[in-house]
C-alpha cells in the first residue's frame, strides 16, 4: 500500500499531451527527459544495476496504475532510474550514496528544464529510496518510487502486481546476480566509509559481513552532546 497523503481515485498517469510507449508490458511516458534519464542511468550503472533501476521504475509505475493513484509519471521515472547512480564498489563519499545520487539526479532534472518543485520531488525520491519508513509517507511520487525500489530489492508489496507481469519485467530486465552484487557494494561502503552508515541499513551489512566494522553510535552522539544535562 502507498501511504502518501496525496492518494487519489482519479487515474491521470501522465502530464497532459505526453506520449506513451510500452516497456516490458508497462505503459510509460515516452518523453525526452525519460529517454535522457535512461541514457544517464545506463552510462553510470553496471548492467545488473541498470536492470534494477528499470525494473524499479516499471514496478513503481504499475503500482500507481493498479491503485489508480494520480502521479507525475516523469518524476517517478527520473527518481527511480537515477536512484542508484552512485552505488558501486568505487564509492568514496563524502556523504551517503543516496544523498550523492539525489544531488546528481536533481541537477540533471533542473538542467533538463524541470521546475523546482518537481526537482525537489526527484531529490526526495532518490535520497529516501532506502528508507521506506519515511518514503512511503511522503508525496505520491516519492512514495511510488520508494515502493517500486523496495519491491525489487526486498519484495515489498510483491503480491500487488500480477505474477505474470512481474515475470515479464524480470525476463526483459534480468536480475544478473543482483543480491550478491548489491551486497558487495554495501559491504564496500561499510568498509571504507563506516561513518556514513551509523543511521542507515548499510550498517546491517557491515555488522554481518565486514570484519572489524565499527560505526558511530547514536547513543554516543546523544551522551556526548555539549550540554550539561
Amino acid at each position: 500500500m502507498i501511504h502518501s497523503h496525496c492518494r487519489s481515485d482519479r487515474k491521470d498517469m501522465t502530464m497532459p499531451g505526453t506520449d506513451n510507449r510500452v516497456v516490458a508490458g508497462v505503459s510509460v511516458p515516452d518523453t525526452p527527459i525519460v529517454d535522457a534519464a535512461l541514457a544517464y542511468a545506463r552510462q553510470r550503472c553496471e548492467p545488473y544495476l541498470f536492470n534494477h533501476v528499470v525494473r524499479s521504475w516499471l514496478f513503481a509505475t504499475r503500482l500507481g496504475q493498479l491503485q489508480n493513484i494520480t502521479h507525475d509519471a516523469e518524476v517517478v521515472a527520473v527518481g527511480t532510474l537515477l536512484h542508484d547512480i552512485t552505488l558501486n564498489e568505487r564509492f568514496t563519499g563524502p556523504r551517503r550514496f543516496e544523498v550523492e545520487a539525489a544531488d546528481l539526479a536533481s541537477s540533471f532534472a533542473r538542467e533538463s528544464g524541470v521546475d523546482e518543485r518537481r526537482a525537489q520531488l526527484i531529490w526526495d525520491s532518490v535520497a529516501l529510496n532506502s528508507t521506506p519508513s519515511i518514503g512511503l509517507y511522503k508525496e505520491t511520487e516519492v512514495a511510488l518510487c520508494t515502493a517500486g525500489i523496495c519491491l525489487d530489492v526486498i519484495g515489498l508489496q510483491y503480491d500487488r502486481i500480477p505474477s505474470k507481469e512481474i515475470d515479464k519485467i524480470v525476463a526483459e530486465f534480468p536480475r544478473l546476480g543482483m543480491k550478491k552484487r548489491m551486497a558487495g557494494c554495501f559491504c564496500h561502503i561499510a568498509k571504507v566509509k563506516p561513518e556514513l552508515t551509523y543511521d542507515n541499513f548499510v550498517r546491517d551489512f557491515g555488522e554481518r559481513f565486514v570484519e572489524g566494522y565499527k560505526a558511530p553510535s547514536s547513543v554516543d552522539f546523544v551522551a556526548d552532546a555539549p550540554f550539561p544535562e
